[in-house]
């Protein structure tokens, strides 16, 4: 029976085989592809059941990739840890990429997206993404307790929702699945509020 998923192969076509190679070909291994299949006009690199190809087809048109046109704008590859992504970066130039953004990186993504952008010579951007850092018991509590927020369990909090105040009225924390990272807190009297 075949397999099914998102992805079975991309291929490039390129207006340099031998520059792509030298690019992509760095990259893809640095990622931990291996290379896959070899012919006159074309190379690829394969990681599990997945390949990409680059190719300088006879039948090509043009001689530069726009990534503002309609299209593919860029191909995302996950990149390890945050050392992993800073080693790529650092060693990319040499192998014909070039940043984009960088007076934004690591985080021209956004703030909690910490990620690459290069664009080889040929017109071709790469995202390299960073792994999220899974939090640990000291940071979970660091963010609680700068947001002011519990980093207890949501059980635990149910069982005491009322919390100290200053105010002459009890606050009560509402708990239950947020919508969002806010806590939705309520003193009697008052309107709904979202807190930061």
């Amino acid at each position: 029976m075949p397999s099914s998923g998102l992805v079975h192969h991309i291929e490039l076509w390129m207006p340099h085989l031998a520059r792509a190679e030298r690019s992509w070909g760095w990259l893809l291994t640095a990622l931990g592809a291996r290379p896959y299949q070899s012919w006159p006009h074309g190379r690829s690199w394969r990681a599990g059941d997945v390949y990409v190809v680059l190719e300088q087809s006879p039948a090509l048109v043009g001689g530069r990739h726009e990534r503002r046109s309609p299209g593919l704008n860029h191909l995302a590859f996950h990149a390890g840890t945050a050392a992993a992504l800073d080693a790529l970066v650092a060693e990319a130039p040499a192998h014909g990429w070039r940043p984009l953004f960088p007076d934004r990186h690591p985080y021209a993504g956004g703030p909690e997206h910490r990620a690459a952008y290069l664009e080889d010579e040929g017109g071709f951007e790469v995202e390299l993404v960073a792994s999220p850092q899974r939090p640990t018991a000291a940071t979970t509590r660091a963010a609680a307790s700068a947001t002011g927020t519990s980093s207890r369990s949501p059980e635990a909090r149910s069982r005491s929702s009322t919390t100290p105040s200053t105010s002459p009225r009890p606050t009560v924390t509402m708990v239950g699945i947020p919508s969002s990272s806010a806590s939705l807190n309520f003193t009697p009297g008052e309107t709904f509020g979202r807190s930061s």
